[in-house]
């Protein structure tokens, strides 16, 4: 099958020019500069006049609950989600039931998105304080990398023992992708907050509960124990500007990542403390959702070299769980359909450039996880493409929400940019409003 993406303009590798793709058998087997369209013979030809054709968004952190809490959410509904935003790539976190800290549970998962995945996939193997021996079992050629959770989790994967710890960053070969919440801290503040406000204290207070401090300390240890052990780690969703700190402003280095990056997520680059009043529960999350200020430092971490990977965190929760305040109501929220053209808005805003956010939502994570011929338009690479239309306003309505849990905190909000069509390895997984329920995307390679 041969396809024609033409009069496009196209956003790769730190230079915006009109031009055409051309894909054959899924791959991107030519590109063509140049407003002049090429007579090729082709099996279809895809319009992209009026759109930008940027290389498919690759998210490093999805929670898609499945197998075990698939009343949330499931591999099928979500991978759709990621298909109508814009995403062709997802790695999948490990506190699903059962967790995925075995090999037999990781092995579950490929099977089930080998059945169900619209998109392409890869999953995290999860540490535990018990099971560092299983790491050299794992391919490094199937998984992204280790996910370690430094803080407040599900059952036991929380990681908590300094000796564990030590003999995780010492032995590990894989990226850890780490995290970082001092739950020690975390319970104090809680006690603390429910002697002044009850048993349940309102949404309000969940940074002061899951504070700067504790996230601070946490991701300082996590450093300190990568400098120490020559370890790559990945410091997931960073929500304070003091954490920036400890992280260098030449993340890059001749193409390549340093050895300590870190992520920012939609979520924390878009809201801050004043959006609680309105949206309440909606955006509770791990960590917390900080203030102004702590926002506007990720904003600008985005362009000077701090943050490496945006992500999205997402995580659904059905509302009646997200019910209550910062005891009763869970945390996390659905975000990975809208989180392409949410970071467009921030592009619009001046916050970074287009260029910019594809170098944070493609290229980055294809490099920092060493992603096999994905993440960029290359030749010779697989064709996952996203054609996105400036200038066309639209809101978000609960009928355009394809997760699972049928919600999202973008909801009433009026977005500038549309997701026209999503391209998984050469094959049309999205376009005018609609899925191809049908395909099934491919298991990623790495290294």
């Amino acid at each position: 099958m041969k396809t024609v993406v033409q009069g496009g303009t196209i956003v790769n590798e730190g230079k915006t020019f009109d031009g055409t793709i051309i894909i054959e058998d899924g791959k991107i087997t030519q590109i063509i500069q140049g407003h002049t369209y090429p007579e090729v013979s082709s099996d279809e030809v895809i319009d992209a006049s009026g759109c930008f054709v940027l290389p498919g968004i690759i998210d490093d952190h999805v929670h898609f609950r499945e197998p075990g809490l698939t009343e949330k959410a499931d591999i099928d509904t979500e991978s759709r989600a990621a298909a109508a935003g814009g995403v062709t790539t997802y790695f999948d976190m490990p506190n699903t039931v059962p967790q995925t800290t075995t090999l037999e549970a990781l092995e579950e998962k490929f099977t089930l998105a080998a059945q169900k995945s619209h998109v392409n996939y890869s999953f995290f193997f999860g540490a535990t304080n018990d099971n560092i021996s299983l790491f050299p079992q794992l391919d490094p050629h199937r998984i992204p990398g280790i996910k370690l959770f430094m803080g407040s989790s599900t059952g036991n994967m929380l990681v908590d023992r300094r000796e564990a710890l030590e003999q995780l960053f010492s032995s590990s070969e894989l990226p850890i992708m780490a995290h970082c919440e001092d739950t020690a801290i975390i319970n104090r503040n809680m006690a603390e907050a429910k002697e002044k406000y009850g048993d349940d204290p309102k949404v309000i207070h969940h940074p002061e509960i899951r504070s700067e401090e504790a996230c601070y300390e946490s991701t300082r240890l996590a450093v300190e124990l990568a400098q120490k052990y020559d370890a790559r780690l990945h410091v997931a969703h960073l929500s304070t500007a003091r954490e920036l700190d400890l992280f260098d402003k030449c993340s890059m280095v001749n193409g390549q990542c340093s050895m300590i990056t870190a992520e920012a997520t939609v979520s924390h680059l878009y809201f801050c403390d004043r959006d609680y009043a309105s949206l309440g529960t909606r955006i509770k999350c791990n960590p917390a959702i900080k203030t102004e200020r702590d926002r506007e430092a990720l904003q600008l971490a985005l362009t000077d070299g701090r943050i490496t990977v945006i992500g999205t965190d997402h995580a659904p929760h059905l509302l009646s769980q997200k019910e209550g305040g910062c005891a009763k109501a869970v945390s996390g929220m659905p975000m990975i359909q809208f989180s392409l053209v949410t970071m467009l808005e921030l592009v619009d805003n001046g916050v970074l450039s287009l260029e910019r956010l594809v170098e944070l939502m493609c290229h980055n994570p294809a490099r920092l996880f060493e992603v096999r011929h994905r993440g960029f338009i290359r030749e010779g690479y697989q064709a996952d493409l996203v054609l996105v239309r400036p200038n066309t306003a639209w809101v978000c309505t609960k009928d355009l929400v394809e997760s699972k849990c049928g919600w999202s905190p973008m909801e009433g909000h009026m977005f500038l940019w549309r997701v026209e069509r999503t391209l998984c390895n050469g094959h049309t997984v999205y376009a005018d409003g609609k899925g191809d329920t049908d395909y099934i995307g491919q298991p990623v390679l790495f290294r």
